[in-house]
């Protein structure tokens, strides 16, 4: 298995960050130094206020899911958990929904996404923008 983090900062707004072009990279770097090319891209995301979600982005997709997201878990008073921002109870119940990994085959050297698929990190904390992500590959 091979296995690298990397660091992203999401800023202090909701977002969907698309990291397909860097899931390719890592892919990309692991079969180059003879790691396969044939398994498996397992993404996982260690923080109880984010989640890793597979979903078209561009053409309004990512805001839907954050309108969705707003719509199901709202930014009130009503959460048990309250610290930081108003509402931020609600970014410890949002892995529940939107998981903290995601899989995607590798076939060839090639992630096996379907055409409009991206790899998108989806974090509504406001109140912390550092974000690891952890990239490991299982060779087939």
């Amino acid at each position: 298995m091979h296995s690298e983090a990397r660091h992203y900062r999401t800023g202090n707004t909701e977002r969907v960050l698309d990291l397909t072009g860097d899931a390719e990279a890592f892919v990309a770097e692991v079969v180059a130094g003879g790691g396969g090319p044939d398994g498996l891209l397992h993404v996982f995301v260690p923080h109880a206020t984010a989640g890793l979600a597979i979903i078209e982005t561009g053409a309004g997709s990512d805001d839907d899911l954050l309108a969705a997201l707003a719509d199901l878990l709202p930014a009130d008073d009503r959460w048990r958990h309250r610290h930081g921002s108003p509402g931020h109870g609600r970014s410890h119940v949002m892995p529940a929904i939107v998981p903290p990994y995601a899989s995607v085959p590798v076939i060839e050297g090639r992630l096996m996404l379907g055409t409009w698929q991206s790899i998108c990190l989806v974090d509504l904390n406001v109140d912390n923008d550092a974000r690891e992500v952890r990239f490991s590959f299982l060779a087939g």
